[in-house]
């Protein structure tokens, strides 16, 4: 029995990764947001960074299931291996909402862009995908020296891309259909969140005035 006033704390190594996790954590937020900030830029769209990060974002939640179901545990291999999964998923994602974009700029509806987009795109993101999943499966099995500690990182990355690659040509068009349905109802009737495409251009709102 200890007396009631003594206290634990980490030291040493764990806390050295206490602090290493809450850095990285900090960082991957940093990372969402000048990544959000760039697709908004590039898209012209306040709504579809959000498609891809929410992309993302499912891939990372079976990142945890996979590091939970082979019992390992989540060291900085596995948050490492989670910086690469998000990058690959982005990526993913990216390819399927920028051809839908481009398409739509050339008269196609929302849903026949996003199809030919998730048509058209599925041999290189599989591609890639693949390469990836060829590449972490060593890691994932633990060969080589010292394999055991760098084994979450492969687990993330195979776990991750395994499971969700199967069903991201599903939860894609899904989500951009949705959120193109809220950008037109919703956020098209306030001028400071109104899509580019749905702005008159100089001459419609001339004919507009010439009519009115």
């Amino acid at each position: 029995m200890l007396p009631g006033d003594v206290r634990g704390s980490f030291q040493g190594q764990a806390l050295t990764f206490r602090e290493t996790v809450s850095s990285l954590t900090i960082l991957m937020v940093l990372a969402v947001f000048v990544m959000y900030v760039i697709l908004a830029i590039l898209y012209e769209s306040y709504l579809h960074p959000i498609t891809v990060s929410l992309i993302a974002a499912s891939r990372l939640g079976r990142r945890t299931l996979t590091l939970w179901i082979f019992n390992a545990e989540a060291s900085l291999y596995a948050f490492i291996g989670m910086f690469m999964l998000m990058g690959i998923v982005k990526k993913n994602g990216i390819m399927i909402v920028d051809f839908a974009q481009q398409r739509v700029e050339q008269g196609l509806a929302n849903d026949e862009a996003i199809h030919e987009a998730s048509m058209e795109r599925f041999r290189p993101i599989m591609m890639t995908t693949l390469a990836a999943l060829m590449g972490a499966l060593p890691i994932a099995l633990g060969f080589g020296a010292d394999g055991a500690s760098r084994r979450p990182l492969g687990l993330v990355v195979v776990g991750g891309l395994v499971v969700s690659q199967f069903i991201t040509l599903y939860v894609t068009p899904a989500i951009y259909l949705s959120l193109e349905e809220f950008q037109k109802n919703v956020l098209d009737r306030t001028s400071f969140f109104r899509s580019v495409r749905s702005a008159p251009t100089t001459a419609e709102g001339a004919r507009r005035a010439v009519h009115s």
